[in-house]
Order: structure tokens, then C-alpha cells, then sequence
């Protein structure tokens, strides 16, 4: 087993649970109720508080904050969770706030993601696998980030949003409303700009499941017809495709916020 190197100034409060193989830096702070996976390294001054869970392989950078009390303005200090899988790189003043009682309990991070510098991810968030989210971007409460989506730098996303998988939000955008998988949204506020078909290409879908999508998506959001009309269009054309099927899965299953369209007919 690796051994685990704790610097002289760091606090690790009685309870907490560290992995082995773990090298804890100068000057963090580790609380009684976290448990950090082993081979993670906290560089320094990092700051990990709460009933927090932070899986293998974790690289966390200065000044992070994490698991320390949601800014919502009715918690009382309930025993929440803020859970974050394996494998996970947070840069320097990434701030993730665990659940709500009025939430799910629990904020969740997916293994494999990339949280980059003042990053903040809000109470009761899900975050899915493989998810990058570049510096300043502003996660709300209660929002689900699809796997292998991208949010750019300074972007803010409204509470109870869904961002679809393999999405990407452009820098700078204000979501207001759900994202659907593989779209691209820009602007403040942001619209459906685009397919993100360079996303697509990174992930390893050939040619004919690109081709697919994109025409499902031109059918989608065809002004000839109404929302629904072109949904059951789509549903005739491919019944059979599973990442159209998938889209039309995120359309149909809703949310508390209303879709992204875009913003004139002129389509990708």
C-alpha cells in the first residue's frame, strides 16, 4: 500500500477518513465526517468540510471549498451529502455545496469530470460522468448535468435546469431553460444554436449517427409544423435509432424548466 503524506500544518479533524496513498498539502483543512478515496491529492489550503465522500484519484487545487454549508437560506444544518466520484480534477476556487432537505439530500458528482478555476456547483446538483466546466461557470440549485457535456467559462445556469448529455454551453451564457442532448446553446439568454457535432465526433459516434441526429434535429425544430407534430414526425422517421430515441426520451420525460429552441429557423 502507498503511503499517505499529511504536511505538519494541515488539520484532519478526528473521524475523517483518508485513503492510502493520499498526500494531504500545507495548510488544509479536513472535517471529522469526510471520507477522501485513495492516491487523492489536496495540494493546499484546501478546505473540505460535512458529511462528504470524495472517490479515488482526486486532485483538488488551492483554496477549494467543498462540502461546506448551502447557501439556502432554509437549511438548518441537516446531515446532507455532497458525493464526488473517482478521478475528478477541481482547480483552484472551486466551491461545491452539499444537498437540501427541500432537495434530494445530496449533491452528486460523476467520476471523471473537470472542475476548473471559481467554478460552484449549488446544493442538490447532479452532475454526470466526464463533465467539464470551465472557470467561472455558476451551477444553480437542483440542476442535472448530463455525461461528457461542456459548459464554458463565465456561464450561469439557472435552478432546476437540465443540460442533456454530450451538450455544450457556449462562454458566457445565461440558461434559462433545458438543454437537449448533443445541442449547443449561446447568448444571454441563451438559445439552441446548433448541434454539437464537434462533441459528437470527439466521442466516437460514426458518421450515420451523426447524420441522424442532425436531420431528427432539423425535423425537430421545423417551423412548418407545431412542437408536437414535428415530435411525432421524428418518432416515424427513426424509430429504431437509439440516440434519437434518447433526445426524444429527454424531450418527452420534462422538467421544471421549459426547452432552449433556437432563435430563428435557420438550422445546423
Amino acid at each position: 500500500m502507498a503511503e499517505t503524506t499529511i504536511h505538519p500544518s494541515a488539520v484532519i479533524e478526528d473521524g475523517a477518513v483518508i485513503g492510502d496513498g493520499c498526500e494531504i498539502g500545507p495548510f488544509c483543512h479536513v472535517g471529522p465526517q469526510v471520507q477522501l478515496g485513495a492516491n487523492s491529492r489536496l495540494r493546499s489550503h484546501v478546505a473540505l468540510w460535512g458529511n462528504t465522500v470524495i472517490g479515488e484519484n482526486a486532485q483538488i487545487w488551492p483554496f477549494a471549498s467543498l462540502g461546506h454549508a448551502p447557501q439556502h437560506l432554509k437549511y438548518r444544518g441537516e446531515d446532507t451529502r455532497l458525493v464526488i466520484g473517482r478521478d475528478c480534477l477541481i482547480r483552484e476556487h472551486v466551491t461545491m455545496n452539499p444537498g437540501t432537505v427541500q432537495g434530494r439530500s445530496e449533491t452528486t458528482i460523476g467520476d471523471n469530470c473537470a472542475f476548473f478555476t471559481g467554478a460552484h456547483v449549488a446544493h442538490d446538483c447532479i452532475v454526470g460522468r466526464n463533465v467539464t466546466v470551465i472557470n467561472n461557470v455558476m451551477l444553480a440549485g437542483h440542476c442535472t448535468i448530463g455525461d461528457y457535456a461542456t459548459i464554458a467559462g463565465g456561464s450561469g445556469i439557472h435552478q432546476f435546469t437540465r443540460i442533456g448529455h454530450h451538450a455544450y454551453v457556449g462562454g458566457l451564457a445565461a440558461v434559462e431553460g433545458d438543454v437537449i442532448p448533443f445541442g449547443m446553446v449561446l447568448g444571454n439568454r441563451a438559445y439552441l444554436s446548433s448541434l454539437n457535432v464537434i462533441g459528437m465526433k470527439r466521442a466516437g459516434f460514426d458518421r450515420e449517427a451523426i447524420r441522424n441526429v442532425r436531420r431528427a434535429y432539423r425535423m425537430l425544430f421545423s417551423f412548418d409544423l407545431t412542437f408536437k407534430e414535428n415530435m411525432d414526425e421524428v418518432q416515424s422517421e427513426f424509430p429504431n435509432d437509439p440516440l434519437v430515441q434518447d433526445l426524444l426520451g429527454f424531450i418527452r420525460s420534462g422538467g421544471d424548466r421549459a426547452l432552449c429552441f433556437p432563435r430563428h429557423p435557420q438550422l445546423s
